[in-house]
């Protein structure tokens, strides 16, 4: 077996591998987003290798009754994965009672105040949890320690590094930190390929002009938002973008010179709009291929298998994700290509409603409430995508509301980079905001979220505004 991945870590993964060893059948419980689903993959499949027994449980919400119908099961060791940090304090209650013995591999923010002997979390090491290694990876980390005579795991730094896309963990234009070592063990054991490339979704499975339309991270005017103005600057090249006279091609289609071409001509296009450098530069970044799947699916890229994957957990089909993860290529691949058009349209049909609607402005922060127009499992990738859109402003982070019951509202709040990197933590305003009206949360400092009782929405942003007011000064 090669050394460990992050060797801050070592200790505690092969402290957990024991312990998991020693139980001889493990409960697995993960959390329902696309590093929940690539963790609880890289979950079975370590301990399929280690000849461990196991189960898989999802929650799209891990609280104390889900916690305790854990409890109720005959497991005596139940692996948490990309969740549980964060409700130690009522995982604790159940360990001090005997009735399972938790091992965490997890990187949100740790309750306060409560640990146990099995916890895998980079933040408990120094490391990033949010930028620098997510709940895949930490999973990952502890299926290198799980490695036995004659096995090698470094194949599921594929999986890992789908989840850490998933997570937004490459915002900056590529994987750092913990996830860049993560990354170099994919890429050497031949299941991961890492490139310089245009920095846009859709390269295996999108046209060119609605690869190019709906490329907004980076607002090029006159293509962004404009499928009449891609197909003209694509014709204006000196490039064969079409197939045929009917049919584009993708991304993937064209050679290297031919997209070395069209970036550099979209690049000037940005220039003489006037496009702020910064800005260009982020047309171009770091994309990570799964080299085993075929080219031109969304299994090829790791961006599109994560957004495949957001489709089926967020719809109550957790088993699909994770069996597309597993390698399911038949049946499961295409129930999740269904939902992941349903899906689509269903964030099209979110953000269209946000644009009409507004968002209100209370200062520090700007929000929304869909009540039960927007999904509450997809109302933060549309809160998320809604910072791309005129109307929103990127200066200040985004927090949107959801029903979730008659009793209960889901929050969703979203950030960026910059805003992080001026001290926004939306996982201590979500957590601190929702205590304050009878509710929990948490996550992460760019994207969190919480539960709160409805009809404390008015209230929890007025806390949510000054405690973003304390933190960007």
């Amino acid at each position: 077996m090669s050394t460990a991945p992050v060797p801050e870590m070592a200790d505690r993964a092969a402290a957990c591998a024991e312990r998991l060893r020693a139980a001889g059948r493990v409960l697995v419980a993960s959390h329902i987003d696309a590093d929940g689903l690539t963790s609880a993959a890289v979950a079975d499949t370590a301990l399929e290798r280690a000849g461990i027994a196991h189960e898989q449980v999802f929650f799209k919400q891990l609280d104390a009754e889900a916690i305790a119908s854990l409890a109720a099961t005959d497991y005596d060791t139940v692996l948490f994965t990309d969740f549980g940090s964060g409700q130690l304090d009522d995982i604790a209650v159940h360990e001090e009672r005997g009735d399972f013995v938790p091992v965490i591999a997890d990187h949100h923010r740790p309750a306060e105040d409560a640990d146990t002997e099995f916890h895998l979390n980079p933040l408990l090491f120094g490391i990033n949890g949010a930028r620098e290694l997510s709940g895949a990876g930490a999973a990952y980390v502890l299926a290198r320690a799980l490695e036995g005579a004659g096995t090698d795991n470094r194949d599921l730094a594929a999986t890992a590094v789908v989840g850490a896309v998933g997570d937004m963990q490459d915002s900056d234009g590529e994987l750092t930190g913990a996830n860049a070592a993560l990354v170099a063990e994919g890429v050497e054991s031949g299941a991961l390929a890492e490139a310089k490339d245009l920095a846009v979704y859709g390269k295996q499975t999108r046209p060119l002009p609605k690869l190019l339309e709906y490329a907004t991270d980076t607002y090029v005017p006159g293509i962004s938002n404009s499928y009449s103005g891609a197909v003209d600057f694509l014709d204006g090249l000196d490039v064969d973008c079409r197939g045929d006279e009917t049919e584009w091609k993708r991304w993937v289609d064209l050679t290297d010179g031919e997209r070395q071409a069209v970036a550099s001509a979209l690049v000037r296009h940005a220039v003489k709009r006037g496009v702020p450098a910064d800005k260009i530069e982020r047309l171009v970044g770091t994309t990570y291929t799964l080299a085993h799947e075929p080219e031109g699916t969304e299994l090829r890229d790791a961006s599109e298998f994560s957004t495949l994957l957001n489709a089926t957990a967020r719809y109550d089909r957790a088993d699909v994700g994770l069996a597309v993860c597993l390698g399911d290529r038949t049946g499961a691949l295409e129930t999740a290509r269904k939902l992941l058009r349903t899906h689509r349209r269903n964030l099209s049909e979110g953000l269209n409603w946000v644009k009409r609607e507004g968002v209100t402005d209370a200062g520090n922060v700007q929000w929304f409430d869909a009540g039960d127009e927007i999904r509450e499992t997809i109302v933060g990738i549309v809160a998320g995508m809604s910072m791309g859109t005129s109307g929103v402003d990127r200066s200040k982070p985004v927090i949107a509301f959801a029903e979730e019951s008659a009793e209960e509202t889901k929050v969703s709040s979203r950030g960026t980079g910059a805003l992080v990197r001026k001290g926004l933590d939306l996982s201590a305003v979500m957590g601190e905001a929702s205590a304050a009206v009878g509710g929990g949360g948490g996550g992460h400092d760019v994207a969190a979220g919480a539960t709160i009782p409805a009809g404390t929405e008015a209230e929890f942003v007025e806390h949510a505004n000054r405690i973003v007011g304390e933190q960007l000064g």
